[in-house]
């Protein structure tokens, strides 16, 4: 018989050792040792978080017959092990996946009145609830509105949006989050202790980092790359097998990307996957990268999830960052991670991504003219102090334009009072530059540029960004694409076709 897998071997039999979701636990663990369990409970969240082995612990404590219940459970009565092994009668899970239709429901309910079997309660976890027909989800609500005493259901899913609202208000919601990167791997390093197994600690981080927050699918990463128990997995070894970079590799490109030297750039890309590394791979890790150096940038480092010193390399690169080459980086990668396999040139989205990055949008800015806005709006002054003067230039490190930046998102909620339409439209382009008083706002599509260059669309983003920054600024929208078209006597490698892709306008 085969060896058991490691996540199914670790997978916690008790509260205490869910891990990362301590919010959640405490929370459930009080409300059943003092006898006020839910009818309904709502786990969503990413895969591989918990939801599903929290859920079998509900059933284990609801079902429990130690005699104090804050021991529950106790993973030690004959129910507790019946759950364990997985033939425990009055626990029933299904699989919303191929249990789509309302047949498949009204059974559950014309099954459901029955006392249960072994224990007090009989629990249906339905996983994947999001995949139910509209159907299957009318009849489960006729359940859910009232359910027999001894009923208890745990619906899970990864995509909570998609459950109709019905539904989740007749339930107890519980939020799962990605499992932080320190505590995964103090996980999978006590997996490695206990299993006996010779794996570098290097490892784990990368093993962490690949995982993205789903512990399910770092220890099966761990379970993957140890060939023999006497056989030590070395980094090397495991990024080979991974396709992935090391965190050096990322971080020098990173620096090439910084110090704005295409050459280097692109040879230690072509470096990387003559090495074997998986392009789309390196480009997500590029990504993640980025997005830490745009954080710590903003003022927001508590939330990038690093080693301390891999936290001392990223803030030194971040100051070597402008807020725009960041995002225009983060943005080209992306790109370049969601290109589609088999193409015959493998390096060649990530060369592109990192070659775009470089684009400057104030290239010839002094030699071109820029385009008038459409009816520059007015932000309207608060009554009780006059807005700042902006009496800066071009830059792309205005103090102006990085504030503007960091409450981007602020910003798109603030503009829904001015128009509806207009947070869907702010979050398909980003704050470019700033000319003095005027915004700068780029966008991918001429679609959205069309849509969002309205004299009324104008004065409510201007609007927003006095009530979030209290700046008072004109709004100007160009393309920041290839689509921007260019006369045909201007060749389309120069530097005035890039200028007229960034808004520019050629005068006389």
């Amino acid at each position: 018989m085969a060896d058991q897998a490691l996540y199914r071997k670790w997978r916690p039999a008790a509260f205490d050792e869910v891990v990362g979701q301590e919010h959640i636990v405490q929370t459930i663990k009080n409300a059943l040792a003092s006898g006020r369990a839910a009818h309904a409970y709502l786990f969503s969240g990413p895969r591989g978080t918990g939801k599903t082995t929290t859920a079998r612990l509900v059933a284990k404590a609801l079902n429990c017959t130690h005699s104090d219940p804050h021991q529950r459970p106790c993973n030690t009565c004959l129910n507790c092990v019946a759950v364990n092994e997985g033939r425990f009668l009055d626990l029933i899970e299904i699989d919303a996946a191929s249990n789509t239709g309302v047949d498949n429901i009204r059974d559950l309910r014309d099954k459901i009145n029955f006392s249960p079997s072994e224990g007090q309660y009989k629990i249906y976890i339905i996983d994947e609830v999001h995949m139910l027909s509209m159907g299957a989800f009318n009849a489960l609500l006729k359940t859910l509105e009232e359910p027999p005493s001894h009923a208890i259901f745990i619906l899970a899913t990864t995509e909570i949006h998609k459950v109709p609202a019905t539904v989740a208000s007749r339930c107890q919601k519980h939020t799962f989050r990605r499992i932080p990167l320190t505590e995964m791997v103090s996980r999978l390093q006590t997996i490695a202790e206990r299993e006996k197994l010779q794996v570098e600690p290097s490892v784990l981080e990368v093993i962490a980092r690949q995982a993205t927050g789903s512990l399910r699918d770092g220890i099966s990463l761990l379970d993957q790359l140890v060939i023999s128990p006497d056989e030590k997995v070395t980094l090397d070894s495991a990024l080979a097998l991974l396709g992935a970079a090391g965190t050096g590799v990322v971080q020098d490109i990173t620096g090439a990307l910084a110090e704005r030297d295409s050459a280097q750039g692109l040879e230690l890309i072509n470096g990387a996957i003559d090495n074997g590394i998986d392009p789309r791979q390196l480009a997500r890790q590029l990504v993640d990268y980025l997005r830490g150096l745009l954080l710590i940038k903003l003022g927001n480092p508590t939330l990038v999830d690093v080693t301390s010193e891999t936290r001392k390399v990223m803030q030194a690169q971040a100051a070597q960052f402008d807020s725009n080459l960041v995002i225009r980086a983060i943005r080209s990668f992306n790109g370049a991670a969601n290109e589609a396999r088999g193409g015959w040139l493998s390096q060649l989205p990530l060369e592109l991504a990192f070659v775009e990055s470089l684009r400057t949008p104030t290239t010839a800015a002094e030699a071109i003219q820029p385009v008038a806005a459409s009816a520059p709006a007015k932000a309207t002054p608060a009554p009780q102090a006059a807005p700042p003067k902006i009496e800066s230039t071009s830059s792309p490190n205005d103090p102006h334009l990085d504030k503007i930046i960091s409450r981007w998102k602020d910003i798109r909620i603030a503009s829904k009072k001015y128009h509806a339409s207009l947070p869907a439209l702010l979050e398909r382009c980003m704050p470019i530059n700033m000319e003095g008083d005027l915004v700068v706002l780029g966008f991918q599509t001429k679609v959205l540029l069309t849509k969002a260059d309205a004299p009324s669309n104008l004065e409510g983003i201007a609007k927003a960004i006095y009530d979030v920054v209290g700046l008072a600024v004109k709004v100007r929208c160009v393309l920041n694409s290839s689509e921007a078209e260019t006369p045909p006597n201007v060749p389309s490698n120069s530097v005035v076709a890039e200028a007229v892709r960034m808004g520019g306008k050629i005068t006389k």
